[in-house]
């Protein structure tokens, strides 16, 4: 079975945080209902792969401001059929950065889900985001934008606050620091 690896990923993870919690039990519930999980056709919603990225120093993260959300988040996108989700958000984390990721560890990081709104005749849907570390090397501040971006830039882990405080976020610092 395709979702046997990510499954036992997501049983392994340890969190103490109780939110984070529910939202891992209903991940793997929505993964074990749902053997099509990892495809974008499944308008209930589906499994998303996303990097989180820190420098070597573990001083900055790499964020990007999102054109069709227009706020600032960590690299990451669908899974597109892709059991994979680790690969997937190092694919999602160069072509939405340009930088090259190396995996910190092949646990699973964090786990999110958050409701996507109706748009362009797609209905509202779940994103199963499942998070991984990774570690790029930090360049310059700001990097290139791309056609998903804004702007591209490594961010102090004590200011992410002032691009993006929402609860989410703020625990993937948090796990950082």
């Amino acid at each position: 079975m395709i979702r046997n690896n990510i499954l036992e990923l997501l049983l392994a993870h340890r969190t103490d945080d109780q939110l984070e919690n529910e939202m891992l039990q209903d991940t793997i519930s929505f993964i074990r209902q749902h053997p099509d999980c990892f495809e974008r056709s499944l308008l209930v919603g589906h499994v998303t792969g996303s990097a989180w990225i820190v420098n070597k120093e573990g001083t900055h993260t790499l964020m990007m401001h999102h054109k069709k959300l227009d706020k600032w988040f960590q690299p990451g996108g669908h899974c597109d059929g892709d059991p994979n989700v680790m690969a997937v958000a190092a694919k999602e984390a160069f072509e939405e950065t340009g930088i090259g990721v190396r995996p910190i560890s092949r646990a699973v990081f964090d786990v999110d889900h958050h409701v996507i709104p109706e748009r362009k005749g797609v209905p509202e849907h779940i994103h199963y985001d499942i998070r991984f570390l990774f570690e790029a090397d930090k360049t310059m501040d700001e990097l290139p934008s791309n056609p998903e971006a804004n702007a591209v830039r490594w961010i102090p882990l004590e200011k992410v606050e002032e691009y993006n405080n929402t609860p989410s976020i703020m625990r993937l610092v948090k796990k950082s620091m």
